[in-house]
């Protein structure tokens, strides 16, 4: 197991690029297997997740090449073609293995189904943040005309030909509307789905799929609608940059007082983020396409306009992503003033802020959805201690705290955070960061 030491109380600066984004490109490697083309994808990140995911389709017998020249800092480019699966792996005790440990491998399922008629995935790992249901993804399908079966720990479906139908999800679920868009491409006649996500990733993933040949409107809306088609094609597709890691950087800018800029940040489709750190004091300058950050020596957390405490809460696209609660939680600690944070989705994912106490930072853990967070305004420094990385957004914020912090950190089970940034250590390195692998 890895380690990441972090000697903090460094001022950074330069310039970062972002990777390609994580959850875009689970979802848009899966839907290689809706033809037996080429499928050229680019800006690929190089993180633990994506590369599993990449095995597992391997394992499947999707053909993976992938062309070193044009591989950069942010990203790599792979052309897949998966014109020979082997649906007998689906029933191998290495697939259930490698699939049961990656949370992505649940979008395995509508093109499997959508395509060869049959699918079967275990129930997937991904961070532990508390109850992450399926039943969106598997209601749609039976809605499809599919039979899902459970046993053993692993879904089993299985479909003649799935029918299109009118459908309302009973959450605005990202990766279950990628699942069901994925199923309806190829299904006879047209889907509706209302109270579809919105998110950017699955609006790449419409557009990859309308590129390969597929029939979806609506496409960056909640009610989308599929006309089914007989077969998709090849296409290029490339990935949007990681808003996740975007709102990273810009938490880290502001808690070490660093002078950054976050290269080719895409700010069309960052939403309300640069807003959301606006609000917690952070200066967030446009320039172009990129974001600048400059160094703060103080950031105060605004009020809302009746003076009452401001309060930052996740919700569905296009409000704040829940993925950046845990960086909001963390810039927070060394502003000026207080604010309430409300994780609404996931019931376990506050519950690391016991070490971000044991640095000294004024928190009240209010309930596992809540905390209540007491700015330092910089006049007590976080001091560095040694923890673990709960999961990979927990992970990134702990790190964030210790590059902030006086003396010596050490975040234990890196892994987590390999999952999810791509050399993250060797990145903060360019900018003076003093952080090592060990």
């Amino acid at each position: 197991m890895a380690s990441f030491e972090i000697t903090g109380g460094k001022k950074l600066r330069g310039e970062i690029v972002p990777q390609g984004a994580k959850n875009e490109a689970l979802q848009v490697i899966c839907a290689v297997l809706l033809t037996e083309e080429r499928v050229r994808i680019e800006h690929v990140p190089d993180i633990r997740d994506v590369n599993r995911l990449i095995e597992l389709l391997q394992l499947l017998g999707v053909k993976v090449s992938e062309n070193k020249e044009a591989a950069c800092e942010s990203g790599r480019t792979f052309e897949f073609q998966a014109d020979e699966v082997k649906l007998e792996v689906l029933s191998s005790p290495e697939y259930h293995a490698q699939a049961g440990t990656l949370r992505g491998s649940i979008m395995l399922v509508g093109p499997l189904l959508s395509r060869f008629g049959r699918a079967v995935v275990p129930q997937p790992g991904g961070d532990k943040i508390g109850r992450r249901r399926l039943d969106t993804h598997f209601l749609g399908m039976e809605q499809l005309g599919a039979k899902v079966d459970y046993q053993f720990n692993a879904y089993m479906v299985e479909a003649r030909r799935l029918k299109g139908t009118y459908m309302l999800l009973d959450e605005a679920s990202v990766t279950g509307t990628a699942n069901l868009v994925m199923a309806a491409v190829l299904a006879h006649g047209t889907t509706t789905i209302m109270n579809a996500a919105c998110e950017p990733y699955v609006y790449q993933l419409c557009q990859m799929l309308n590129q390969m040949g597929a029939r979806i409107s609506g496409v960056g809306s909640n009610l989308l609608t599929i006309r089914g088609v007989r077969q998709l094609h090849g296409c290029t597709h490339r990935l949007l940059p990681d808003m996740i890691e975007v709102g990273s950087f810009i938490g880290m800018a502001a808690m070490t007082q660093s002078d950054i800029i976050i290269k080719n940040a895409q700010v069309q489709h960052l939403g309300l983020i640069p807003q959301v750190f606006r609000r917690l004091g952070v200066e967030v300058w446009q320039k172009g396409d990129d974001l600048y950050v400059p160094p703060l020596e103080h950031y105060e957390i605004e009020r809302f306009m009746d003076g009452s405490i401001m309060t930052i809460a996740d919700a569905p696209w296009p409000g704040f992503t829940p993925d950046l609660i845990s960086i909001a939680l963390v810039v927070a600690t060394q502003a000026k003033g207080s604010v309430l944070i409300h994780q609404k989705m996931f019931e376990s994912r506050l519950f690391f802020v016991d070490k971000l106490i044991d640095m000294g930072a004024q928190i009240i853990l209010c309930d596992p959805h809540r905390a209540t967070v007491i700015g330092l305004d910089r006049e007590h420094k976080l001091r560095g201690v040694r923890m673990a990385s709960p999961d990979i957004r927990a992970g990134v914020a702990l790190l964030i705290a210790a590059l902030s912090a006086e003396g010596k950190s050490r975040i234990d089970n890196i892994e987590q955070i390999d999952r999810g940034y791509q050399h993250i250590d060797r990145r903060l390195r360019q900018l003076g960061a003093d952080i090592k692998r060990i």
